[in-house]
Formats: C-alpha cells, sequence, structure tokens
C-alpha cells in the first residue's frame, strides 16, 4: 500500500512540476526564497501591533519564533527518521521532471518551508481574524503558493507537501493557543 501511494505521488510530482515553464521559473525562485516574504510580516507585525500593543506584540513575537523552530525541528525529525530522498535526488527522475531550484538537500520528507509557512499562515489568521475577515482566505492561499512552489522547483513531492501543511496547520493552532495563555499571563 506504501509502494503504491509513493507511485502516485511520483506520478502527480511529475505532472505538477512539468507544468512549469522557463518564463515562470523566476517568479517561482522568488515566491520560495524565505526572506521574498519579508514585506508580508512586516505589514502583519504591523497590524499585529496596532491592535495588540507593545506587551503584546511581544509575546507574539516569542511564540511565532518558537513556532517556527518547532516546525523547522519536526520537519528536520523526519526527513533524518524516515529519510525519503528528494526527488532532485533520485536518479530515475532527472531525465524526466524540471530541477529549477539553486540546490537540492538529500532528504525531504516532509517540507519545512509548507509547514512553517501554513504554521505561521493559521497562527496569523487566528490572531487578526476578529479585524480582518477576508485575511485567513489571503495567509492561507500565500501558504498553499510557497508550499507549490516546492514541487514546481522540483525538491518536494506533493505528499511531503500535503503532510508539511498538515503538521503545520497543528503547530499554528497550538501556537495560537499558547499565545493566547502569554497574554492573559503577562499583557492584561
Amino acid at each position: 500500500m506504501i509502494e503504491e501511494l509513493l507511485k502516485y505521488d511520483t506520478e502527480l510530482f511529475l505532472f505538477l512540476n512539468k507544468l512549469g515553464n522557463t518564463s515562470w521559473d523566476g517568479f517561482w525562485l522568488i515566491v520560495t526564497e524565505k526572506w521574498s516574504s519579508i514585506p508580508i510580516y512586516a505589514f502583519l507585525l504591523y497590524l499585529v501591533y496596532k491592535h495588540y500593543g507593545l506587551k503584546g506584540t511581544l509575546v507574539v513575537l516569542i511564540s511565532v519564533a518558537l513556532m517556527i523552530t518547532a516546525t523547522d525541528q519536526l520537519a528536520n525529525l523526519f526527513k533524518y527518521g524516515i529519510k525519503r530522498p528528494r526527488p532532485c535526488q533520485v536518479e530515475t527522475l532527472r531525465e524526466t521532471m524540471r530541477y529549477v531550484a539553486v540546490r537540492c538537500g538529500r532528504y525531504g520528507y516532509f517540507s519545512a518551508h509548507a509547514a512553517s509557512s501554513m504554521a505561521a499562515a493559521v497562527f496569523l489568521s487566528l490572531l487578526l481574524k476578529k479585524w480582518y475577515r477576508y485575511l485567513p482566505f489571503l495567509l492561507l492561499f500565500w501558504a498553499a503558493v510557497v508550499a507549490y512552489s516546492r514541487v514546481y522547483l522540483g525538491v518536494h513531492y506533493p505528499l511531503d507537501i500535503v503532510t508539511g501543511m498538515f503538521f503545520g496547520s497543528l503547530i499554528g493552532l497550538l501556537f495560537y493557543k499558547i499565545q493566547r495563555w502569554g497574554q492573559r499571563r503577562f499583557v492584561k
């Protein structure tokens, strides 16, 4: 059953990966770059500060730092525990896939990019939805775009992405609750 699932995952990867073309490669390289999201995060930080004040924003920033650390470390635990090679490391796929990324790590289950962007989207959606009701849809769309970029570039399978988004959602929810406790304990 697992082999069958991995076979379908590879087929879906090849289908999605081959949808790309050179005119879009630069765009997806920018999307996947962690630093390209800084303007979005800066704007969201402004919104948090506007509604939570200085002390509340500090609680949020500490929660976010711990949340991103948790997603990265959990992804590393899975990557080195399961040791599923990334598609760009699989010899039989190299001739049929598009490899666009600048570098390719050894293992890729699950995607830390997908997990951290989804965790941030869930966390910030829950944090700000009271004031901006359409923001959750925009943030979840942004997280999905970041996650898809990893397939486009040839460094993750779709199952890596879905798993990363799942764990990112759970971690985002967990740290939102931790942040709420911190707000009650240290701010109010």
